[in-house]
């Protein structure tokens, strides 16, 4: 799950991290009372869940109350990537001596954080691996011993950077560490980390994803993960316990594994438009199936609807009369076709048919999807 800008501020701040004085506005009448309290000029930064809010239009400056009422304006009536801004960051402006990166991940190959720095802070890292790669550090944290700071200190070393800075960098890279740990989070960054004219650090944006798999674990308050998703097919989704994502098409699929899914949008691309991406994982019950019937349902102009489930843990077969429970209750005439295969098939398949879904025998998802485009033709 995803911070918002100014949740993670919050918390960086909560760990002795130096951050900016700031508020958060939902009206510009919000955004000027904080901005006199503040002092111009002033950053306005849409509060929105996606990278890049610069690039799209989404982080302003204002250095005066005329100059803020235009810009708080014009994003509080926005969107950013598709998403509207309902609240934006009022935040002090940086005197900016220099800006740097500091970020913590978790590195798929080792499966252990990684500290990765930067000189060249404010524009994406990837961007600066590619052209400047001597410009970049990284050092690998061994849970087993866990993080030291002199761990840091040899890591900034590599960029030759003066013993102030390095003291000073060390310091946010610990309290950094720190809030990674505390939160199990996939991805703890500052970017950039700001040098005041005076030397001292300010984190000037702040980004923390929590894993979804530790938000159990996580033994400090967190926002409803429920509650920020904007799509309300999404967060029924989310409701009932499967991964939904919408999509612009019309073909609705329910799969029972992520890989599974995503192969069966791309081969159902080649001729048609899916509709959604849902994915059940390993719980199938009748009941979910219904309720993932009623889900995909309430997508407005379906054509017709693609079922790949695989049996090898799952209980297809419970999972099927879930299915012919929806179609019978509401009476669903769109095309089904249905490829189940493994544990219990066969029995799988009779229930299936019993509703009239069609139902595919095949290994290849390309038989089953072949199906449907003879059922629902060209559209």
């Amino acid at each position: 799950m995803r911070l918002h800008e100014y949740e993670a501020l919050d918390i960086f701040e909560q760990f002795g991290i130096p951050v900016p004085r700031r508020g958060l506005a939902g009206t510009m009448h919000e955004a000027l009372h904080m901005a006199g309290e503040i002092g111009y000029p002033v950053m306005l930064k849409a509060q929105a869940l996606v990278g890049g809010r610069g690039l799209a239009g989404g982080i302003k400056t204002a250095a005066s109350p005329d100059e803020l009422k235009d810009a708080a304006d014009a994003l509080l009536n926005s969107d950013i990537k598709g998403l509207p801004v309902r609240k934006i960051l009022v935040c002090e402006k940086a005197e900016i001596a220099k800006e740097l990166y500091v970020g913590i991940t978790i590195d798929g190959y080792s499966g252990k954080p990684i500290i990765v720095v930067s000189t060249e802070g404010g524009v994406r890292i990837e961007e600066t691996a590619m052209m400047s790669p001597e410009k970049i550090a990284a050092i690998h944290i061994d849970p087993s011993f866990g993080y030291y700071p002199y761990q840091a200190r040899s890591l900034l070393r590599m960029l030759g950077l003066k013993q102030q800075l390095i003291t000073a960098w060390t310091n946010v890279i610990g309290q950094l560490y720190e809030v990674a740990l505390r939160y199990e989070s996939l991805i703890t960054e500052i970017n950039p980390l700001v040098v005041l004219p005076n030397g001292g650090l300010l984190a000037v944006d702040a980004v923390l994803e929590v894993d979804d798999s530790a938000l159990s674990r996580v033994r400090r308050p967190l926002p409803d993960r429920i509650d920020r998703i904007e799509n309300p097919l999404e967060k029924r989704g989310r409701e009932i316990g499967v991964t939904y994502v919408d999509l612009d098409g019309d073909i609705g699929i329910i799969s029972s594994g992520a890989g599974l899914g995503m192969a069966s949008m791309d081969i159902i691309r080649e001729k048609m438009k899916p509709a959604n991406f849902l994915e059940t994982g390993g719980g199938i019950t009748a009941d979910l199936l219904y309720r993932c019937m009623e889900l995909i349902m309430r997508k407005p102009r379906l054509r017709g609807i693609l079922i790949n489930v695989y049996g090898g843990i799952n209980p297809i077969h419970e999972g099927a009369k879930g299915v012919v429970r929806y179609i019978q209750e509401h009476n669903v005439k769109l095309p089904i076709v249905a490829k189940a295969l493994g544990n219990r098939q066969e029995e799988t398949w009779e229930i299936f048919r019993s509703a009239g879904v069609h139902v595919v025998t095949e290994t290849a998802t390309e038989r089953a999807v072949d199906k449907l485009y003879e059922l629902v033709g060209a559209g």
